[in-house]
């Protein structure tokens, strides 16, 4: 069947099931199978790791255990269902191979280092913020080093599913559906609902609007670049420099931190426990963001359709 042409005289489960223009499942049935694919591939990888007795994903409440199970089950579920439901290839959810793949990822990275530096300067400058120690004073050196290496390794598995999920499968499959307009506002809600619960999201509509908020900036580094290299490297420093170096919570959770902080502002600024995303201090930060890959991304091919 050729893409983009109509088909004509549908029967009622056709209607009801069937994209209009193409031979494939609407894209809400496309959405459901693949949700039901990967928690059907997540049940049964984690059940398969009992019998695994190395490098701890024996352990059912390691981190190691939880971001295998959770790497595995997006990327061979979003993976079938581009290929079996929406019939494309895996890279055109933005994955393909360039020259610009690296140095997208480490511009996002470079980005998210001055967001978090200008965030953490500015609740210290308001007093919001206050240091109490460096962790080396009280760590070994390789304690310390291993302990970050550990974060940044867990933090880019993290970026690549989240965005795989989210940026990638999501935001594809919803704006073939509608329109990109409202592909990326439902799929940066949608993201915003997946955080719901994490431990601290005490303020419902504060956590959703600033994870939200956080969708579309991540979204805009997509759709002005066609790929998702930036939109990783942008979530993979987001949750490295936010936790591990400035240590704010990290969208409720807590991770190995360079520096031993309390945080004392307000809790409608700050976010609290959740942290930034929680906070009204995260929609100026991510407005510099946007301008910032604004600025760096301009004379690229811009996102219009996604079919």
């Amino acid at each position: 069947m050729t893409m983009g042409v109509p088909i004509t005289e549908r029967t009622f489960l056709g209607k009801v099931f069937l994209s209009p223009n193409e031979n494939r499942l609407r894209a809400g049935w496309r959405l459901a199978l693949q949700t039901a694919l990967m928690l059907f591939i997540g049940i049964s990888v984690d059940l398969g790791l009992a019998f695994v007795p190395f490098f701890g994903l024996r352990d059912p409440n390691s981190l190691a255990r939880s971001i295998f199970v959770e790497t595995v089950m997006i990327t061979l579920s979003v993976f079938l269902a581009s290929r079996w439901l929406d019939r494309r290839p895996f890279a055109s959810l933005g994955l393909v191979v360039t020259r610009r793949m690296v140095s997208d990822v480490l511009v996002g990275i470079l980005i998210t280092l001055i967001l978090m530096g200008l965030m953490f300067l500015w609740e210290y400058a308001l007093g919001w913020l206050t240091i109490d120690r460096g962790t080396w004073q009280v760590v070994p050196p390789g304690t310390l080093a291993i302990g970050l290496a550990t974060d940044l390794v867990s933090f880019i598995f993290i970026g690549w599913n989240e965005e795989l999920l989210s940026r990638g499968y999501h935001l594809h499959t919803l704006a073939s559906g509608l329109n990109l307009f409202w592909g990326v506002i439902v799929s940066s809600f949608m993201f915003a609902i997946l955080h719901l619960g994490n431990p601290n999201a005490g303020n419902v509509w504060m956590v959703t609007l600033g994870i939200a908020a956080a969708g579309f900036f991540l979204a805009y580094a997509f759709l002005r670049t066609g790929q998702l290299w930036l939109s990783i490297g942008l979530h993979i420093g987001w949750n490295f420099f936010e936790g591990p170096i400035f240590s704010f919570p990290v969208s409720g959770t807590t991770s190995f931190q360079l520096l031993q902080t309390t945080v004392k502002g307000p809790p409608l600024w700050t976010g609290g426990a959740f942290g930034p995303e929680a906070g009204l201090i995260v929609f100026p930060v991510l407005a510099l963001g946007i301008m910032l890959i604004y600025w760096l991304t301009r004379g690229r091919q811009a996102v219009k359709k996604i079919e």
